[in-house]
């Protein structure tokens, strides 16, 4: 016998987010109605992760959904939420939740227009597509933001997919969505960055090397924030400093170009706050920006 309460859902994007978050309504004894997927990618891994749900035209799922999960690149849904509207394909009473991390609930203002209810749902994870995400969702948690009246139906989704939601507000969803790409997105560019450098200096396999390293390092900041913080910039080694900015500057010459300017970018962010904590006197900052060289020059023009 079906539980109270059960939906029938339409996901629009068959992506490593779509597939999977649909996968996990699933499991909470929602129907998935229908899928959208123009890709190979989207179509074979809607049959892995969504077995026997039809693959159907957008229109079509949401003029059968009960709950319509949008899960679509952030540059493309407020087209598709204004063109599906102009189609009059909305309907009232209807559940509609987008998954990017960017946007609230005012980019589906034509939902509501309607008397649909908008959702704003984002995984703050990253997702292969595959089945183990399910499990990683356990771990999960979901920016969450809705009107205050359908704040519990978007936190209830969210708990059924076995996450947290964690609400933000309307206001506050490019900043926080910035926090997440800040820490996720760039530290997987200075792990590329630091493997590289040692994989030219004939170190094997730099994942073994800082593998340990990294997993220590992420658990003390979480445990300890800034507490944890250790190295030459803060304990204001301004001739490790100035090595390191001379080494990678040579380096730099033919390796692209990003590297030394992460460095510098990273250290005085480092070196300011930690002379916010009291651990660096201001000539010490003085110190440690000389050491690092050149500002990078803005843009022409500005």
């Amino acid at each position: 016998m079906a539980r109270p309460g059960r939906l029938g859902v339409g996901i629009i994007g068959a992506g490593k987010v779509g597939s999977v978050l649909g996968a996990a309504l699933r499991g909470a004894e929602h129907a998935v109605v229908g899928v959208s997927a123009v890709s190979e990618a989207s179509r074979e891994r809607a049959e892995t992760l969504l077995p026997g749900v039809p693959i159907l035209e957008i229109q079509d799922i949401v003029e059968r959904a009960e709950l319509v999960l949008l899960a679509v690149p952030d540059d493309s849904l407020g087209e598709l939420v204004a063109g599906l509207a102009k189609l009059g394909a909305w309907q009232p009473g209807q559940l509609v939740a987008h998954t990017s991390g960017r946007f609230g609930v005012g980019i589906l203002n034509p939902v509501r227009a309607v008397g649909a209810i908008p959702l704003a749902l984002h995984p703050a994870m990253t997702f292969t597509g595959m089945s183990l995400d399910l499990t990683r969702l356990m771990d999960c948690t979901f920016g969450v933001t809705a009107d205050a009246a359908m704040l519990p139906i978007a936190q209830a989704l969210v708990v059924e997919m076995g996450a947290e939601p964690v609400v933000i507000a309307e206001g506050d969803r490019t900043l926080y969505h910035a926090a997440l790409a800040h820490s996720s997105n760039h530290m997987v560019t200075l792990v590329a960055q630091a493997s590289q450098m040692l994989r030219e200096i004939g170190v094997e396999n730099p994942e073994t090397m800082l593998g340990p390293l990294l997993r220590a390092t992420l658990e003390n900041a979480l445990a300890s924030g800034e507490s944890a913080l250790t190295g030459p910039v803060a304990r204001g080694d301004v001739g490790t400093v100035s090595a390191h900015a001379q080494a990678l500057q040579e380096y730099d010459g033919g390796a692209g170009g990003d590297v030394l300017a992460a460095y510098q970018a990273m250290a005085r962010a480092t070196a300011r706050r930690a002379g916010n904590r009291g651990l660096l006197r201001p000539e010490q900052l003085n110190e440690i920006d000389d050491a690092l060289g050149a500002h990078p020059k803005s843009p022409e023009g500005h």
